[in-house]
């Protein structure tokens, strides 16, 4: 098989929950610990930073690289979903892994993926550690893929635990309650590992306190302890946050050993795309009109989204939007703009929801709009009927966003 053989395989024939949703969640970690086994433990050959929460953890992930990069650091980084090709969720410095490299992983494992019919996001995890292993990084940045407790990414010890925040979202999952999420997310916090939490929300605080002192782990809450924060080029204004759980991660990481100065610290935040890649955040794809996509895609970190859209200068504001089936419309109905022109659309994966009934939805609600056979097609009547001066903002899912990018 080649790549495009290769990937498809691993889309096509196992299931993956990006694209089916539930029936691709597992409840426990068996069969990762079983695929560690057959290769090897790769997860023991390389230091680690576990980084978990509902909003904000891709970005926090790729600030903790992007640091570490600058401080000549040879880093790994895991990360998941991928907006455009499947080797972006596996990276060295930047750096995304070969083609050959997939290839080789699946051709040499495949009998045992078939055999114990290994979920695709368990076979990435795998393909992810053996990597960082062969090629001897000196640590890796992972990102819990869902929850925490059960994730496949939970199988490693790590220098510390990062948790971002606790928000409605995977509930089918992961519970219906905030303390419960926070449950699940806490289950990266290991024995005597020290662990960062980037929000302080009344209702998950005790949960991490308590897992913590459990675990005899140190416990910091970035919100409270970091009063300056500096500058990235990363601009949506959520990022303060994530900036701050990078900055207090880095105050805990020096704790233990690691030599990274201020300077180093305002370097890798400013370089974040320049050395990781990453693409989706508040980014701005053209003016005139000002063209803006990001793929916050659950209440919080919509929120944010449509709080600096309000604060943005524009004439009319035109929103391409599409969701996935399993999307709590009621939650986010709320936060969108009355007064905006809307083309709805239906990202092209199995769980994407029909643009037609996202418009009925949306147009009982009093939003205004059409709906549009896909992504590209309303992203061009968007830009057909907008002039100049106008605001495009494309979103929703990080499906819709990786179709325009």
């Amino acid at each position: 098989m080649n790549y495009i053989d290769t990937v498809n395989w691993m889309f096509q024939q196992l299931p993956m929950y990006q694209n089916k949703g539930k029936t691709a969640f597992k409840k426990d970690l068996s069969n990762t610990l079983k695929l560690s086994k057959h290769l090897g433990y790769p997860e023991k050959g390389f230091k680690s930073i576990h980084v978990g929460g509902t909003n904000g953890k891709g970005s926090t992930s790729h600030m903790l690289a992007s640091i570490l990069q600058e401080a000549g650091y040879k880093v790994g980084l895991y990360t998941s979903p991928h907006l455009k090709d499947f080797r972006e969720r596996i990276k060295i410095n930047g750096k995304m892994v070969s083609k050959q490299f997939v290839i080789g992983f699946i051709k040499r494992n495949r009998s045992f993926f078939e055999d114990n019919k290994l979920s695709f996001f368990e076979m990435t995890v795998g393909m992810a550690f053996d990597y960082f292993a062969r090629q001897k990084v000196d640590i890796a940045i992972i990102e819990v893929g869902l929850g925490g407790r059960l994730d496949s990414t939970n199988i490693i010890t790590p220098e510390l635990s990062v948790i971002t925040n606790i928000g409605f979202d995977h509930m089918q999952f992961l519970g219906d309650t905030l303390d419960k999420i926070a449950f699940e997310k806490a289950g990266i916090i290991k024995q005597n590992i020290p662990v960062v939490i980037g929000e302080t929300q009344l209702e998950t605080r005790s949960v991490f306190i308590k897992k913590a002192e459990d675990s005899d782990s140190d416990i910091y809450f970035a919100d409270q302890l970091v009063e300056e924060i500096f500058e990235s080029d990363l601009k949506g204004s959520y990022q303060k946050h994530n900036i701050k759980t990078a900055i207090q991660s880095f105050s805990v990481l020096r704790e233990i050993g690691y030599n990274i100065s201020n300077s180093i610290l305002k370097k890798g935040l400013l370089n974040v795309v320049k050395n990781t890649g990453l693409q989706g955040r508040w980014q701005i794809l053209a003016t005139n009109p000002k063209i803006i996509c990001d793929t916050a895609h659950n209440k919080e970190g919509l929120t944010y989204v449509f709080d600096q859209i309000a604060k943005e200068k524009f004439n009319m504001l035109h929103i391409v939007f599409g969701v996935v089936n399993d999307k709590d419309l009621n939650s986010i109905i709320g936060l969108l703009p009355k007064n905006a022109n809307y083309y709805f659309c239906k990202p092209n994966v199995q769980r994407g929801l029909d643009a037609k009934i996202l418009k009925t939805f949306f147009n009982r609600n009093g939003l205004e709009g059409n709906a549009y056979s896909s992504v590209n097609e309303a992203l061009k009547t968007a830009k057909n009927n907008a002039n100049k001066n106008d605001l495009i903002y494309v979103g929703g899912s990080t499906f819709v966003v990786a179709e325009i990018i």
